[in-house]
């Protein structure tokens, strides 16, 4: 399963975002939910880098599934803010249609 926890203030700023693991719905390299997942997460960092200039720090470990994106500047751009959620937003309908097996969002506050 991919577990992926958003790490919140509690006056709901986003600080950052782990993705953890693999979902688990098909073989390696035919996994429908991984590739959505990975797509979405990659894209949305890509999108922080290149077009708000967010300042964050990201790590990733292939293998495992690992990416680590974590927010150096409070508060964050409102334009990275939308695109926070539109992440939220996709990885939700994620979860909801290929279900909690293999995809589950999780909210943390810090």
């Amino acid at each position: 399963m991919i577990k992926i926890t958003f790490h919140k203030t509690r006056a709901g700023e986003y600080r950052g975002f782990i993705c953890d693991g693999h979902a688990g719905f098909a073989a390696y390299g035919e996994d429908i939910v991984c590739a959505a997942v990975s797509a979405l997460v990659i894209n949305t960092i890509n999108s922080l880098e290149e077009i708000t200039g967010e300042k964050m720090d990201v790590t990733c470990d292939e293998k495992r599934g690992l990416i680590r994106c974590l927010f150096r500047e409070q508060p964050m751009k409102e334009t990275s803010r939308v695109l926070i959620d539109s992440l939220v937003l996709g990885l939700t309908r994620i979860e909801e249609q290929y279900g909690k097996k293999h995809c589950r969002l999780h909210f943390k506050e810090v």
